[in-house]
């Protein structure tokens, strides 16, 4: 089979980003350890996990990109298609040209959120109910837009998607009213070298935080009183080839899935990182984290391995030093 097109450019065009930031261990710092696989997937069928969100009993929700599905794993390693977005008959996903699902988010009621990525009608953010059913489209984005990382609000009743192509942030309100361009500027958009702007998202301190993998670097954008977007704060930069990240529950420490290097990057409150796992642990282009108490979840797609891809799902442990 040949390889996926999702972000051919990348591999090149990374290379040009700037050097991984490094420091020494601080007290207290969180660490990382004992990875170790649970699932293996079948990169030729498309199981190639894009993003993830955790159910309170320690189950992982993934997307699977190319085969357009969201499925669970247990923390057993057990995996259950849950749903299947609907087949596009001519998708012209911006800088892919292959329709993929991309990022996702969990209701406390059990309700996922996917965004869809198609460059056609279907593009936007859809649904999936706690019972199952077929999926639903809520929210259309334009064709051009590719969304992709995915964070709830859930007190507002808002989503919040990055597009990586337009390199900006969406509104998507949950009640039915239109998508809006919620948050803009340099520091989100992709560059001439690499086509791939903001991309993993995450609410966390009354802020939406964002990667932007063209830049390598970690963004902040605070809310404003009346929720609207305040100044864009870059929090990080060398991150190369970051994808979504994930907050440790250790203040604004963040672990940082960098794709195309096959690292996970512990990020500092003061912007230093450092690399915590690599290939060698299992990583195989990581596309996302999920935190929930002692245990970190990775998500690897294996979109750039040309030898044996293994798209699969890393846990470990994480717990503060004592140093």
């Amino acid at each position: 089979m040949s390889r996926h097109p999702r972000l051919a450019a990348v591999a090149i065009a990374t290379a040009a980003l700037a050097v991984l930031a490094a420091g020494p261990v601080s007290a207290g710092e969180p660490t990382v350890s004992d990875p170790r696989i649970v699932a293996h997937f079948d990169f030729d069928a498309g199981q190639t996990p894009e993003n993830i969100a955790l159910e309170p009993d320690g189950s992982a929700d993934l997307t699977f990109a190319f085969a357009h599905q969201v499925a669970r794993v247990t923390r057993a390693g057990a995996t259950t298609v849950l749903a299947t977005l609907p087949a596009v008959a001519n998708p012209q996903t911006p800088n892919i040209g292959a329709a993929i699902t991309t990022g996702i988010a969990r209701a406390h009621d059990g309700t996922l959120y996917v965004g869809y990525a198609t460059g056609t009608a279907e593009n936007g953010i859809w649904r999936i109910a706690p019972d199952g059913g077929a999926p639903e489209q809520i929210a259309q984005l334009p064709a051009d837009a590719f969304p992709n990382g995915l964070a709830l609000d859930e007190r507002c009743g808002t989503l919040y998607t990055a597009d990586s192509a337009r390199g900006v942030v969406w509104r998507v309100p949950l009640d039915g009213d239109a998508p809006a361009v919620w948050a803009t500027g340099a520091a989100l958009r992709p560059t001439a070298a690499l086509p791939f702007g903001a991309n993993g998202l995450k609410i966390h301190d009354g802020a939406v935080w964002v990667s932007n993998t063209a830049r390598g670097t970690l963004l902040r954008v605070p809310f404003a009183e009346d929720r609207t977007a305040g100044p864009i704060e870059t929090r990080a930069t060398g991150l190369e080839g970051v994808d979504d990240f994930a907050f440790t529950g250790h203040g604004d420490t963040v672990l940082a899935a960098l794709n195309t290097p096959n690292k996970l990057e512990l990020v500092r409150h003061d912007g230093t990182h450092k690399t915590v796992l690599t290939a060698a642990d299992g990583l195989d282009n990581p596309t996302s984290v999920a935190v929930r108490a002692k245990t970190v979840h990775v998500p690897s797609a294996a979109y750039f391995d040309t030898t044996a891809p293994d798209p699969n799902l890393l846990l470990a442990r994480i717990s503060r030093n004592k140093l």
